[in-house]
Formats: structure tokens, sequence, C-alpha cells
């Protein structure tokens, strides 16, 4: 039996996962990158009128002649969130940066209005807090191609979403990463972290010098007499440990570092080389 032939539309993480789900179960006949492909994708779904078109995390708007060649299917439209839940272009991050525990995964067929097409499939996935964006990402991705791919010759009616219950990200940017433990909790720095892991990277000073923090973690203190004054620094040059009070006394412990203009390094490094003699 021959697999079904799909085009698939999509760049970075999310698609990345996608995208090795359907080569193993799908033919893949092209993969739009970016706008440049488009041209290329009218003229293959005319030679093939019966592959399906899937996307995931594309960041460009397709106009309705190309949506209208993928009709009465549509294009499927993978996207991280319990739709209309965070609609846009940060729904992974913004549910972290909520402190969400219970993140979504919608299959919805693609329209001109952002992320408001009905819906063919909606799930969820409960994570802890010390899961990292990509495990996330990975797993909804998962998700929801594994049921795509075993539905795609034969997908259920889609049902529209309730414009009412909307709600919208917002584009990620540099102005995003500095982290403030003097008014930031320690829980919101950690999960800054690992919201901004690719980019925009969290920033934190340091003793005087300006550093991307590489990996980090939330961490309670044992008893109350522990508990930190914001923006303390605890640290601990032979084991390396390395943690900054957050506004809440709770610890932001980091784990792996990198000072402006210099490579990466761990925390015992960091901690010998720039901390030494500051209290």
């Amino acid at each position: 039996m021959s697999k079904p032939k799909v085009i698939f539309f999509g760049n970075g993480m999310l698609a990345d996962d996608v995208l090795e789900i359907l080569e193993e179960y799908t033919d893949v006949i092209f993969h739009a990158h970016d706008k440049d492909d488009l041209k290329k994708v009218k003229e293959l779904k005319k030679q093939h009128p019966e592959a399906h078109g899937i996307l995931a995390s594309f960041g460009v708007i397709l106009k309705k002649d190309l949506l209208d060649l993928f009709e009465p299917e549509g294009i499927l439209n993978i996207h991280p969130s319990e739709l209309p839940r965070y609609r846009g272009p940060s729904p992974v991050e913004t549910a972290i940066l909520n402190r969400d525990r219970d993140f979504g995964v919608s299959i919805m067929k693609l329209v001109e209005k952002m992320d408001a097409g009905p819906i063919y499939y909606q799930s969820n996935i409960w994570y802890e807090w010390n899961y990292y964006k990509d495990e996330i990402y990975e797993g909804l991705a998962t998700r929801a191609t594994e049921w795509l791919v075993r539905n795609l010759e034969n997908l259920p009616k889609p049902k529209p979403q309730n414009d009412k219950n909307a709600t919208y990200t917002k584009k990620l940017d540099t102005s995003m990463s500095k982290l403030n433990p003097l008014y930031e909790e320690a829980l919101d720095m950690a999960c800054k972290f690992r919201a901004f892991e690719d980019f925009p990277k969290t920033r934190l000073e340091l003793g005087g010098v300006d550093c991307i923090i590489i990996d980090a973690h939330f961490g309670e203190p044992y008893d109350e007499s522990q508990f930190l004054k914001p923006g303390q620094i605890v640290k601990d040059k032979n084991s390396g440990f390395l943690a900054v009070g957050g506004a809440d006394g709770r610890y932001f412990v980091i784990t792996e570092i990198q000072p402006a203009g210099k490579k990466p390094m761990d925390t015992k490094s960091f901690i010998n080389g720039y901390l030494r003699d500051k209290k």
C-alpha cells in the first residue's frame, strides 16, 4: 500500500519533530521552508491533487489562492496549544511563562484569520517543572502527528472554535531577556529561562558581569531559615553551587552560564573567575 503524499510547511523546533514522524509514515514530496517555496507548492499541488497539506510553525501567512488549492480538507495546521487559547506566534513559551503545567496541541484547518480555523483534533499533556521546552515541543508534536498519520485519509468533520474564548500571544524579542531578582519570583525566573532557552535567552547581571543563562532551575529552600534576600547570591567555589534569591526568597539555581563576550562555562569556573572576591 502506497503512503499518502504530503506537502509540508514548517520551520523550527515543532516543525522538525513533526517532519521526523511524517517522513516515516507518509511520502513528503516537498518541504516548504519559507515564502520563496510557495510557488513550487502551487505547481506540485496541481500535479498531485491528492497530496495533503500539513503545516507546523511556518511563520508565513498563506493567502486564499493557495489555501483554496487544498480544499475541502484544507491545510492541516499543527498548533501547540489547546485552541482558541494561545493563538499566535509563541503558545508554548507563553504557557511556560504563565506557569502552566498542562500543555495542549491542536490540529486545525488553516484559514486566513490567525489560528481561527475549525479543529480536527485536540489533546494535552501534563509536564513537571523540570521539563525543558524542546521536550514539551517534542511531546506535543508526537501526540498530534501520530494521530494525524493514523487518520489522514479519514479525517473527522472539524468543529468550529469559539472566538469569544480566544487569547493571543506575542512574538518574542530581546527586550524580554533581562531577569530582575528584586521583583521577580524565583519560579518566574526559572520559567523565563525555560521559555527563552533558544531565543531570546535570559540575561542576568552577577557581580557586575552581564551573563547569559545557559542552564538553570527553580530551587525551594529546605526551611524558612534558608530563604534568601531578593538578589542575594549564594555560591560555593568548591562545588560550583550558584543561586540567586528571587523576590519571594526562593532560589534561582544556575548550573551553566556565559559571561558576555565569553564562551559558556560551568558555574564552578564562573565563581572562581568572576565571583571569587565578591561577597
